[in-house]
Formats: structure tokens, sequence, C-alpha cells
């Protein structure tokens, strides 16, 4: 049996059989036709566990202060030319309302490492949305934090997680990130998240200064380890005002064959099709979607915050107001072949 068929018939592959499919898809002939089998698969499984469903999630970016100096980041510390925001408590309930009648029914709040959001500010944030929105989600994506801290926010009543390990490889994830940070506890985070009842996100940059094919089979495995029930992967792409200013690019290509290998490797996945996929091409979402996501993240921050939440340049719809952002991204779902729907869109179990 070959790694084609193995991952097709058996939905799992170890490290060394995933470099040898990302060796295929990458350099072999036959790869046009490999990937087709591949797709049709992804596309197969991704309608046998959630029909045409897209589902929707309303994006708050809160915070552009962080704590962080990430290589890679447009945010990070020691970006000094970047003009930096807090939103206010009534700030960000004003998104909901706006999201919630838009027919939005999760809301992620995502920001920096920001220590002026302290873990009971977010706490009670969370309460309140909570008690105005009881059948909605809410994410947090606000980085690592202490068992503790996850543990206040879960209770206060977060439902999922999202948190990028970003690379599975430690001296790859060093090469990333400043020295203060560590691997082994962005991995230890991942499963507190995972052990304390969240739905968790996990995810990469495909393309990262640095990465090999081997990182990248290192990362499939972990993500079947893991077995997260959402994964955020796109292409790297560099910011002006880091370290990696002049690299290359993520590709495009290969982020749309790993779509279709995670959707197949955890077929029951909620799976995004980033704003990163629409900046490198206009029509890069909807490619997503046909290669298995399932999964939109419209913006709801205001306009004027849009322009300084950007992880790379040239990020999209960052002068769009929250209604013709949703109306577009309704017509993109449906030009893909899917519906968009005003659900919660939680993990099938």
């Amino acid at each position: 049996m070959d790694v084609k068929d193995k991952l097709i018939k058996t939905r799992q592959l170890n490290r060394e059989e995933c470099r040898e499919l990302l060796d295929l898809l990458l350099t072999e002939e036959r790869e046009g036709e490999i990937m087709s089998a591949i797709t049709r698969e992804a596309v197969r499984l991704r309608k046998e566990y959630y029909g045409n469903k897209v589902f929707t999630r309303g994006l708050i970016e809160f915070t552009n202060f962080c704590r962080n100096n990430c290589n890679y980041c447009g945010i990070r510390r020691d970006n000094r030319e970047l003009d930096r925001y807090r939103m206010s408590e009534e700030e960000i309930l004003a998104c909901c309302r706006q999201g919630y009648r838009l027919g939005f029914r999760t809301f992620v709040l995502q920001g920096g490492e920001d220590p002026w959001f302290t873990p009971e500010k977010i706490a009670g944030l969370v309460e309140q949305i909570r008690n105005l929105y009881p059948d909605c989600a809410i994410t947090l994506s606000v980085g690592e934090h202490s068992r503790e801290v996850y543990k206040l926010w879960k209770e206060a009543g977060a439902d999922r997680y999202l948190l990028r390990h970003e690379t599975a490889n430690e001296a790859h994830y060093h090469f990333l990130h400043p020295k203060e940070m560590s691997f082994s506890r962005r991995i230890s985070c991942l499963y507190d998240l995972k052990d304390l009842g969240y739905q968790v996100g996990a995810g990469f940059m495909v393309g990262s200064p640095g990465q090999t094919p081997d990182h990248l089979a290192e990362d499939l495995v972990f993500l079947q380890d893991l077995h997260p029930e959402m994964v955020g992967i796109g292409p790297f792409i560099p910011h002006h005002a880091t370290a990696y200013a002049g690299a290359k690019a993520g590709s495009l290509d290969l982020c749309l064959k790993l779509l279709s290998v995670i959707r197949i490797l955890l077929p029951d996945v909620l799976l995004p099709a980033t704003t990163a996929l629409g900046t490198l091409d206009p029509l890069g979402r909807e490619k997503g979607l046909m290669a298995g996501a399932n999964v939109v993240m419209p913006n709801l921050s205001p306009t004027e915050n849009r322009n300084l939440y950007q992880l790379y340049d040239n990020k999209i719809c960052v002068g769009d107001e929250a209604s013709k952002c949703q109306n577009c991204m309704a017509l993109r779902v449906r030009n893909a072949g899917y519906e968009m729907v005003s659900e919660r869109g939680d993990h099938i179990s």
C-alpha cells in the first residue's frame, strides 16, 4: 500500500510516512493525480461530518499590545513604529452586539499577550458575554498562560481556545521565537487546555523561515497526537518590521494541499479558510473551502483598529465594515458551493 492509499484508508500516518507524502506532493511527477485523490477524499469527509455548512466566527481583535517579541509577528513588542490600542469593555461588547445582529453565534476575542488585560479582567469580560449571549460560543486567543488562569476563564464561560503551536520542532520553535519563550511551555499549554475541557485550536504557518519538510512532518504527527478540535494553518507572510521582513512568503499551493491532508488525518476537525489565504490569492479562501476547510472568520473589530492589528503585511479587509465583510464572505462561500450558517458551529463530538 503506498502512502497516499494508506492516508485515505487508515487516516493516520507516522513521521516517516508523513515525510514520504510531503516528498510526493512537492516533487512527484504524479503529484496532480495523487493530490486529486486526496482532495476528493478530504471533501467527502468534510461533507460526511459537517454537510455543506460553513461556520462563521466573529473575530474581535481587542488589543495589539504584546509582551512577546516573536521574530515573525507584526505586533511584536519591539515594533516601535506601530500605534498601539486597547479596546474598552464597552467597545468589545458593542462588537458582540453588532455581531449577534448579523447572525454570529461565536465570538473570538483575540489579542497579544497584553499584561493590562489581567486574567480577572478577561474573566469578567467573558462572564458578561456569556450572560448576555447564552446561546453563543466564546473563543479566546490570547496566548500562553498558566493552567490556573485557563481554568478561571473556563469557569467564567469560555468554550474554546486558539493557540497555534507554530511548529512541533523545538529547534525550529526557537528559531522563530525569542530565547525567553519555551517550546515545552507552548505544548504544555495546549494539553492543559484539552484537559480542562476547552475545544482547542492548534496550528502552524506554512513556509515559515527555516521550515523544512521534516518540520512539517512533525507538525502532522503532533496534530494526530493532540487531536485538537480546530486546526488553523495559513501561509507565512512577512511583516516589514520584523527580523524576517525579507523572507519569502509561504506557498498557497502547499497550504491547500496540507488542508486536505489534515482533513483526512482529523476528519471531524473544524478547519478555517484563513484570511492569509485570501491575502495571497483573491480566491484563496474559496480554494481553502474546496480543499476541505469549513470555517471562516469575518472581522467584527472597529475599522479604525484593523489596520493596527497586522501580524503580516498587506492583510485584506482592514477597511470593510462588519456587515460588508459578512455579506462578502457569504457570497464567497456560496461561490465555493457551500452554505454559510448562523450557528455556534461546535466540534461534532
